[in-house]
């Protein structure tokens, strides 16, 4: 096998088969007893129990606690788990969801108070001052990148209003980016998730915020993810459509430290409200969204077109998208997927209070987001 190895923004093992190299690393730091953390799903499927034969040697427990979008209590469960297991490290394994948990697990373990108190915009933030356990991350999903994020997503348990926790501390100290584990991803889940990489891509590229190597980063992710989603969701075989996608996933999450805008302040919304899955809804708001951010930046739109190699140049990139996302099956209005004229009040206030769209290349007022939610139902 052959293991390419980075170090942007942190140590990455990427390749098939890097999945094998785990073990052996968490022994060179002297590590014994890992708690894998995971989703609910994940949990009971072969692809974990083919992982563990792996980690032979180490005395392995897993916290599979981890479902839909990832809350504060899955957190503090999983802070529980370890706790229990007296781990010495921490193993994420999943998609962005149970990445986001096993980012602050460690966290949740080693310090005092709910993990709640630890989100950037508390009144009263508490600091990350004790030592972290060790922690490597494997992503099994192409969308959020979450392995290679400085930052936790996680919603409150109420509300479900995504709070984040942002640290380079929790940066994983080794990502194994293996896009063999995401051979068994079913069809809706590689478009949606896929469609999380793009957008990631697109958004950060289309940000008015000052960062050329995200801007190279983005436009070089959106030409990889849009040579590949297709080939990824028709032939879910093929490993090179899959590495492809792995490696736009994870150049999006690198690229959007620059930032985002309103696509995800509107999924993040849509999330909340409707616990829409965060990559569908994404797809289903891109369109409109980049419909209107058009005219504020039709430059950058005419670099995605030539990356993406859309005829026509900027003004034919959004009817593209809408092509593309019908070829991986991301159809229907908002309206076909659960969401109700009723829900649009607090949709919109969620978006507007949203950080991201702080940077889209349009400003966006409580009145625009209601004119997208409208226009996307």
């Amino acid at each position: 096998m052959t293991i390419t190895s980075f170090s942007f923004p942190t140590a990455i093992r990427f390749g098939a088969g890097a999945r094998k190299l785990v073990a052996q690393h968490l022994r060179d730091q002297g590590l014994k007893r890992p708690l894998i953390v995971t989703d609910r799903a994940l949990g009971a499927l072969a692809v974990l129990a083919e992982f563990r034969t792996h980690l032979a040697g180490l005395d392995v427990a897993v916290f599979s606690g981890v479902f839909g979008n990832p809350t504060c209590s899955q957190v503090m469960d999983g802070a529980a788990a370890y706790q229990a297991h007296a781990a010495d490290c921490v193993i994420g394994f999943g998609g962005g969801a149970a990445l986001d948990v096993a980012k602050v697990v460690g966290v949740a373990a080693t310090h005092p108070g709910d993990i709640l108190e630890y989100v950037w915009d508390h009144p009263q933030v508490r600091p990350i001052v004790n030592p972290l356990p060790w922690f490597v991350a494997l992503p099994t999903t192409s969308g959020t990148g979450s392995e290679v994020g400085r930052s936790s997503v996680v919603s409150e348990n109420d509300t479900h209003l995504k709070r984040v926790v942002f640290s380079p501390a929790i940066l994983a100290k080794t990502v194994f980016a293996d896009p063999e584990l995401t051979l068994g991803l079913p069809v809706a889940v590689t478009a949606a998730t896929g469609m999380d990489a793009l957008t990631h891509n697109i958004e950060s590229y289309l940000s008015p915020a000052y960062h050329p190597l995200c801007d190279g980063i983005a436009l070089e992710g959106t030409r990889i993810a849009a040579a590949a989603l297709r080939t990824a969701v028709q032939e879910p075989g093929n490993l090179q459509a899959r590495s492809d996608m792995m490696m736009a996933s994870m150049m999006g999450a690198i690229a959007f430290q620059k930032d985002l805008g309103a696509v995800h302040s509107c999924a993040h919304a849509l999330g909340a409200v409707c616990d829409l899955h965060h990559g569908l809804a994404n797809a289903l708001m891109i369109d409109t969204v980049l419909a209107w951010n058009f005219e504020a930046v039709p430059a950058k739109f005419d670099e995605l077109a030539h990356v993406c190699k859309v005829p026509g140049g900027g003004a034919a990139f959004v009817p593209w998208l809408r092509s593309l996302k019908a070829t991986v099956g991301i159809t229907g209005p908002l309206s076909a997927h659960g969401v109700k004229p009723e829900h649009l009040p607090r949709l919109v206030e969620i978006a507007t209070a949203d950080i991201c769209h702080q940077t889209n290349p349009r400003p966006c007022t409580a009145d625009d987001f209601r004119r997208l939610f409208e226009a996307a139902m």
